[in-house]
């Protein structure tokens, strides 16, 4: 929810390329978590995670590009969240890997 929120701020100053680019990133992270719990098989549960990893890895980014410009709102904890988040996902994937 704080992603949309702070996508929300970004549309109210006409950021509106960063800010769907953001969106669509942080909440595929999500939606593909979801469909990982659903997972037919192992591979496809670490098919799912390394998408979840990409996005992440993006949404990190498109943060990244928003703290480093004057323009844009403070989004200093949302990047530190997104840190801990491709941590947690990057555990997953290496257990995941192993127990394959």
């Amino acid at each position: 929810m704080k992603v949309i929120r702070y996508v929300e701020s970004l549309e109210e100053k006409w950021k509106y390329v960063i800010a769907r680019q953001l969106l669509r990133a942080a909440t595929s992270i999500g939606a593909n978590v979801r469909e990982a719990q659903n997972a037919e098989s192992k591979d496809d549960f670490i098919h799912r995670f390394k998408i979840v990893a990409k996005e992440a890895d993006e949404t990190e980014y498109w943060l990244l590009l928003c703290k480093h410009s004057d323009e844009y709102t403070d989004c200093d904890q949302l990047l530190e969240d997104c840190v801990v988040i491709v941590k947690v996902i990057s555990k997953i994937l290496g257990s995941s890997k192993r127990m394959h």
